[in-house]
C-alpha cells in the first residue's frame, strides 16, 4: 500500500519518469503557518550535486494544490506535486528484458505481470523520497519545538566521508553508509504497545525508504555484548532523566522523555557502473550487463533528510494519537 499513518496519514504517488510525483497529507491540524518557502531547505538537502551523486537535476519546486489557504493549513488534505522534467527514459529500455541486479525490477515485473512502469524504477524509485521529505516538513511543524536531526556518520565503512567518496569515484563502484538520527524535546509517553510502539512505527516508515537495510535504537546490537547492569539506564529524577541512554529514549515501546536516538544502514546503490551479470528473458540465459542511466555512487549522501522526514512522520502521528486517547 502507499498510505501510512493513523491520524496523520500520508499517501504518496507517481513514478520516477512519469509526469509528476507527490503526496497527499490528511490529518494535519488547521491553523499552522505554511507556504512554499517552508519546504525549500529540506528539499535542497535531498537534491544531488555533490560528488558521488546522480547528475539528474530536477527543479523539485513544490506545488501546493490543496489544504493551505492564506498561509495557513485549512485542516483539509494537503496535496503537493513535483513535476518530473529531466528524464532520459530510453536508458531503461534494456531493463524490460534484463532486470538490474539488486533492484526491484525482477520482482516488480513478476508481481504486476509486466504492467509496472520500469523506467527509473517506476513507483519504487528513490525519486519518491521527494514526497516523503515534503510530508516530513509538515510533520516537523506539528512536532515543533521538537528537533529531528540526521547526519551521515559513515560511508564505505569509514567516518572519513570525503575519502570514501573519492575512492568510490576512482573505483567506479557504489558504496553504502550509516545515518544517525536524534530527536530532542520529545514528550514522555508517545507509543502504543504492542504493535504501534514508537520503535515499530518509526521502523515501518524508515524501511519504506529505498536502500535501507537495517535499524538500531540506542546501543542496538552492541547491547548484546553488555551486562544488564551496564545497559540499564539509571533514572535520576521525577522527569525520568537517565544517566545514560543505552535504550535510545524508548522503554517498552514508549518514549521516556530522553533523547531518541537510532541509526540506519544504507546499502550500496544497486546501479553500480561495474560489469554485472543478470538473467536475459529473451535469450533465456545469464549474460553480462552494465547499468545505463544516471545514478548515485553513494545514495547515503542524500538519505539523512529523508530519515529525518520518516521519523518526523511517525512521531507526528504518535503525538496526535496521544492527544486523542
Amino acid at each position: 500500500m502507499n498510505t501510512f499513518g493513523t491520524l496523520f496519514r500520508i499517501s504518496i504517488f507517481g513514478e520516477s519518469h512519469g509526469k509528476a510525483v507527490g503526496v497527499t497529507i490528511d490529518g494535519c491540524p488547521a491553523g499552522i503557518d505554511m507556504d512554499v518557502n517552508d519546504f525549500l531547505a529540506d528539499l535542497e538537502r535531498r537534491k544531488p550535486g555533490a560528488a558521488g551523486t546522480t547528475p539528474r537535476l530536477e527543479e523539485d519546486a513544490p506545488n501546493i494544490i490543496s489544504g493551505v489557504f492564506k498561509g495557513k493549513t485549512t485542516g483539509s488534505p494537503i496535496t503537493i506535486l513535483f513535476e518530473n522534467k529531466n528524464v532520459q527514459s530510453a536508458d531503461y529500455d534494456a531493463i524490460k528484458g534484463t532486470p538490474r541486479p539488486g533492484h526491484a525490477d525482477f520482482v516488480l515485473h513478476k508481481k504486476f505481470n509486466g504492467f509496472n512502469d520500469y523506467r527509473g524504477g517506476g513507483h519504487s524509485s528513490g525519486r519518491l523520497t521527494l514526497a516523503i521529505v515534503a510530508a516530513g516538513v509538515v510533520a516537523k511543524k506539528i512536532l515543533s519545538p521538537v528537533e529531528v536531526n540526521a547526519t551521515l556518520a559513515e560511508a564505505g565503512g569509514t567516518t572519513d566521508i570525503e575519502a570514501a567518496i573519492a575512492k568510490a569515484l576512482v573505483q567506479q563502484d557504489s558504496i553504502g553508509g550509516i545515518v544517525s538520527c536524534s530527536v530532542k524535546g520529545l514528550p514522555l509517553g508517545l507509543g502504543e504497545p504492542f504493535f504501534n510502539s514508537a520503535e515499530s512505527l518509526i521502523s515501518h516508515m524508515i524501511f519504506s525508504v529505498p536502500a535501507i537495510k537495517g535499524i538500531e535504537f540506542g546501543n542496538g546490537f552492541t547491547a548484546t555484548k553488555m551486562y544488564g547492569s551496564e545497559h540499564n539506564d539509571a533514572i535520576l529524577d521525577e522527569k525520568g532523566t537517565t544517566k545514560t541512554n543505552n535504550a535510545g529514549g524508548i522503554n517498552g515501546g514508549i518514549t521516556n522523555g530522553n533523547e531518541l536516538f537510532f541509526r540506519v544502514a544504507v546499502k550500496p546503490t544497486s546501479s553500480t557502473p561495474q560489469l554485472q551479470h543478470t538473467w536475459n528473458e529473451a535469450s533465456q540465459k545469464v549474460e553480462s550487463f552494465k547499468v545505463k542511466g544516471r545514478h548515485d555512487l553513494c545514495i547515503a549522501l542524500r538519505v539523512p533528510v529523508v530519515v529525518e522526514a520518516a521519523a518526523a512522520i511517525a512521531l507526528a502521528d504518535l503525538l496526535l494519537i496521544s492527544k486523542v486517547y
